[in-house]
């Protein structure tokens, strides 16, 4: 009973069998998304994508092909990191690099590197889709590149930049020729290390022949093999970490010193004498102190690189205050324009009204904005491993080098304006003696402030190419006597402010020969007449 009731059950599941067979060799050209087909009769997953099941070939309708770029990236960066943590760790193991002997640190650091660069290369080969990888962090800058077109253009250079150092390497020697699948090439530039190497290596060379690491350490890889025999030369750029000349070192604390000096006494005449105190002095008082204060912590803290928390602190202070500085030299440049556009009225109360009303704000509130917001996204680039200053990477420089340009663009502008105007003044015949007086000191501020609020920092941005080393004398010289072109073009030149000095000269005397004759009234006594050859401390030898 049982094999005719056998019967057409099997032959229900064999046409069953066969009608999802034929199903199936139909379905190939309804493979998922990220996947094609093959031969008609298998899908298979894009490169970059994995199915579902885990098979390379399969037939079931309803299977998925899914991202592993993301996935393998991930991991890769995790692998990196474990080395990356390594190397740090190293750096910072005081007790073990003071114990090593030398050839024991330079066999650790030289394995890290090739563990580094195998990572690095492991992780840009896993995802080829990228085919530019920039990864950095506190010690470490990377960035690779894979080449999966086999060079389709001749005589292709590559060109790999991390942390201001550079390397050019035709495609050619990238891929090897040989090669199969893709080729990827890895630059990596150390930022500590040279600490360690200068430390270990150099510290035992005669003091005369002054040696020291002045770049960073770096290293590049090919892979997915070496290459042994390249066809073309590479090129390696490294950017230098100092250039430190003694004479510049010593011409900048000086001239720091006197401008230091200078704007103390700049700040106290504005303070202390009332004749000319006004919008104007205001303005000069609250320049010369943010310069004085930006003076001072340069002095004692720009190269106070450790601990790094109080050197990102001194960077971020030095920033605020010269980015206040210079907020005021562009109002000073507002104030002169607006004077010298109402020359001829006499009350200026319009225009002290309107810049008391804006300078708090703008002077010290628009440089607190910037900083902030500097702070904020990149706090990790304020100092540097021999300074405390803004850090060059990722163009953070900018965020002082852009509003410094800024703000000398518009003061150039306010310049031509009051030399345009001032011309006018002094065209008109019926101007008076004292107008044109007013005038003429007015187009000398304009030019003295010019010089003094930009022209000096211009110099430092056109320290490159052969002029460089004498455009950095000319910034060391003039930038650092700063203050003391405060002092005398405010100050020293002021007919006022001679008057006010004059006048407490004659005081300071008056009140030293009061103070004489007091003394020596007080040794006598009232009825008592010195006697030949009698001398008084701090008196001179009295004869008859």
């Amino acid at each position: 009973m049982q094999g005719p009731l056998l019967l057409p059950g099997l032959c229900f599941l064999l046409s069953l069998f066969g009608a999802v067979t034929q199903k199936t060799k139909t379905s190939c050209a309804k493979c998922p998304a990220n996947a094609s087909c093959v031969n008609n009769t298998h899908c298979t997953c894009d490169h970059g994508y994995t199915s579902g099941s885990g098979q390379k070939l399969f037939t079931f309708p309803l299977e998925t092909c899914n991202d592993t770029t993301s996935s393998k990236t991930t991991q890769g960066r995790k692998e990196l990191q474990k080395i990356v943590d390594k190397f740090e760790s190293f750096l910072t193991n005081q007790t073990l690099r003071s114990t090593e002997e030398r050839q024991e640190i330079s066999s650790t650091v030289t394995t890290i590197l090739r563990d580094v660069e195998s990572k690095v290369l492991e992780t840009a080969l896993k995802a080829p889709e990228q085919k530019v990888l920039k990864i950095q962090n506190g010690s470490l800058a990377i960035e690779t590149r894979v080449i999966t077109d086999n060079c389709s253009e001749e005589r292709k250079t590559f060109n790999l930049n991390v942390q201001m150092n550079s390397m050019d390497i035709g495609c050619n020697d990238i891929i090897q020729g040989d090669t199969q699948g893709p080729s990827a090439i890895a630059f990596i530039s150390y930022s500590s290390l040279g600490n360690i190497i200068n430390a270990t290596f150099f510290e035992e060379m005669d003091k005369k022949d002054q040696v020291y690491l002045n770049s960073q350490v770096v290293s590049a890889a090919i892979g997915p093999k070496r290459n042994v025999s390249l066809s073309k030369s590479v090129t390696l750029t490294f950017q230098h970490v100092k250039k430190e000349d003694p004479v510049l070192t010593i011409i900048t604390y000086v001239g720091l010193s006197v401008s230091l000096l200078c704007l103390l006494l700049a700040a106290l005449t504005f303070l202390l004498c009332k004749a000319i105190q006004n919008t104007s002095t205001s303005l000069h008082l609250h320049l010369s102190l943010c310069l004085f204060l930006a003076h001072l912590l340069f002095l004692v803290g720009i190269d106070r690189t450790e601990p790094k928390m109080l050197c990102s602190i001194i960077a971020g202070a030095l920033h605020y205050l010269y980015l206040a500085a210079f907020t005021w030299m562009l109002l000073e440049g507002l104030h002169l324009f607006l004077t010298a556009r109402n020359l001829t009225v006499v009350n200026y109360s319009s225009i002290n009204r309107l810049m008391k009303w804006i300078m708090f704000p703008v002077g010290y509130g628009v440089p607190a904005v910037t900083v902030a917001i500097s702070a904020a996204s990149r706090p990790h680039l304020y100092g540097t491993a021999d300074r405390c200053w803004l850090h060059l990477d990722q163009g953070f420089i900018w965020s002082f080098l852009g509003p410094v340009c800024a703000i000398f663009s518009v003061n150039l502008v306010l310049f031509i304006l009051v030399f345009w105007i001032l011309k006018r003044k002094l065209s008109s015949l019926n101007s008076e003696v004292s107008t044109i007086q007013n005038t003429r000191m007015l187009a000398f501020k304009a030019t003295a402030q010019l010089f003094i609020l930009g022209c000096t920092w211009c110099l430092g941005l056109l320290q490159v190419g052969p002029a460089a080393q004498v455009m950095a004398y000319l910034f060391a010289i003039i930038n650092s006597l700063q203050g003391f072109f405060i002092f005398l073009v405010y100050c020293l030149l002021s007919q006022q402010v001679q008057k006010q000095y004059r006048k407490w000269f004659r005081e300071i005397v008056k009140s030293k020969s009061e103070s004489e004759t007091y003394t020596l009234s007080s040794k006598m006594g009232p009825d008592s007449k010195p006697s030949e050859g009698d001398v008084f401390p701090g008196q001179v030898k009295i004869k008859y």
